[in-house]
């Protein structure tokens, strides 16, 4: 069994605007660390991307009703962030609503690479990080929060959210811990 690295919803749309905005550098920088990490040791990434259909005909009731226009497919706020450092062997999903396996193929495509445990970045804190999270925990993978590529546009959801999924769904670590705790599983006890 081999974990599997997941961002979610670093999208460029997620990204135009303070406070993300003055994050993205930081964020990047964190994330393509640890996908250099998962290339090394072959572990599998995978990106997802909120996305949705110019007319909104496949979006959340409540942008249908307010005629809420973001992540929509075309305009380029779906795309990922171009700093990333992704390869043609990366698995996108492409997600509707807040969780990475609702109404995806995630699930089967975990199983299918043999993952037990996920480690997990991406954006907002707070409604598509939590909810996959939540979903993958239910499914019992292990999580590890990528604590250096998680945020949000508000500080105190982030805090928050952050607690809550640290106290019952996963651990949160820096990268370094990141590195640390997967090469020691790998190494076994000494």
């Amino acid at each position: 069994m081999k974990p599997v690295f997941l961002f979610v919803d670093l999208l460029e749309d997620f990204f135009a605007n303070p406070p993300l905005s003055d994050r993205r550098p930081r964020i990047c920088a964190a994330v393509n660390d640890l996908v250099g990490f998962a290339r090394q040791h072959a572990y599998p990434i995978v990106w997802v991307r909120q996305e949705f259909e110019p007319d909104l005909s496949d979006a959340f009731v409540s942008m249908r009703e307010t005629g809420t226009r973001i992540t929509i497919k075309g305009t380029g706020g779906s795309d990922l962030l171009t700093e990333l450092q992704r390869a043609p062997n990366d698995h996108e999903i492409v997600k509707k609503r807040y969780s990475a396996f609702f109404g995806t193929n995630l699930a089967r495509l975990l199983d299918e690479l043999g993952c037990d445990r996920i480690v997990m970045g991406g954006v907002n804190t707070h409604a598509c990080v939590r909810s996959s999270a939540v979903d993958a925990f239910q499914m019992d993978y292990r999580i590890i929060l990528a604590a250096e590529t998680i945020s949000s546009y508000d500080e105190q959801y982030h805090r928050e959210s952050m607690r809550y999924l640290e106290q019952s769904i996963g651990k949160a670590m820096s990268n370094v811990e990141i590195r640390d705790h997967l090469e020691r599983r790998v190494r076994g006890p000494t």
